[in-house]
Parts: C-alpha cells; sequence; structure tokens
C-alpha cells in the first residue's frame, strides 16, 4: 500500500468527499492487550483471561479493549496518509463511534478512510474522516464513526 503524501492545506482539501485508502492489517496480540489493561486499569477479565473467555464469553478467547483499537487511529490513519510541513497535528474529536464487533485476540484490524471535509479555521485544518476499523475475515467491522484532526501546517 502505498501512502497518499499532502504537503499543505490547499493540497489535503482537494480529496474531500473521497476515500483516502486503507491501512495494511495490524495483529492484535494479546501481549498489547495487557499493555493496553495496565496502563488503562482495566483489567476485566474478559481482555486478560484465556481460559475463562474461552469458555464463558460468546467470542470464545480474549477480546481487545475497545478504546485500545480506537487508540489505533492515528497509527494506521497515517499508513494511508503522510502529512507533511506540520507544526503538529493533534486529535480533536470523535463526532460519532459505533462498535460493531468485539476483535478477538490474534485478528488483524485495517483502517479505512474518508476524508468528509475539511475546515480551514485561521490556517489550521480540520479535518473530518468516515473511518472504519475493519476486522480480516469478518464482513462486520469492529467500528465506524466520524473522527476529526487538526493539522497546524508550517505555512
Amino acid at each position: 500500500m502505498s501512502q497518499l503524501v499532502i504537503n499543505s492545506l490547499e493540497e489535503l482539501t482537494k480529496y474531500e468527499g473521497t476515500e483516502m485508502g486503507v491501512s495494511d492489517f495490524h495483529t492484535i496480540t494479546q501481549e498489547q492487550i495487557n499493555k493496553f489493561a495496565d496502563a488503562t486499569m482495566d483489567h476485566q477479565w474478559i481482555h486478560l483471561d484465556a481460559e475463562r473467555a474461552k469458555n464463558e464469553t460468546p467470542f470464545g478467547a480474549t477480546i481487545a479493549h475497545g478504546y485500545l483499537t480506537v487508540s489505533l487511529l492515528p497509527y494506521l490513519w497515517s499508513q494511508i496518509t503522510a502529512i507533511h510541513n506540520l507544526k503538529m497535528q493533534v486529535n480533536y474529536e470523535i463526532e460519532s463511534l459505533r462498535f460493531n464487533q468485539a476483535v478477538t485476540v490474534n485478528s488483524r484490524v485495517r483502517l479505512r478512510a474518508k476524508l468528509l471535509s475539511v475546515k480551514n479555521l485561521r490556517g489550521i485544518a480540520k479535518a473530518r474522516l468516515e473511518v472504519t476499523l475493519e476486522i480480516e475475515d469478518s464482513k462486520k467491522p469492529a467500528y465506524t464513526g466520524i473522527i476529526t484532526f487538526l493539522y497546524h501546517f508550517n505555512d
């Protein structure tokens, strides 16, 4: 997969209303789930206890925290689009997000993103994205939603 390279607010604006692309697949490991549990202090057994999750959940395995999958957005988005000439990028808003399906351990997920709109806020680009986190070999995505990033370009 090749990244779409964007160097300015004007270039970003040209992609309004278009699908920007799809990231590579990322495997959700138990180690990643465990580290996220430690970082967020969310040690619910459905994420950490493989034997209990296998026997007591409809998932048949441990599942990733929903917010772990959301936290992958900037990483996966950066595989789709390389935005250069920035002072900084800020995660600004999650306008809507619906978790549609649990992501079981060792699942492979990828991001599909469409640029809905770009607004110029005194030189800062407010980019709204329609995002879908797809699960390999599943018709139902992990989540769908609309997120916003702010891009502070150098010029």
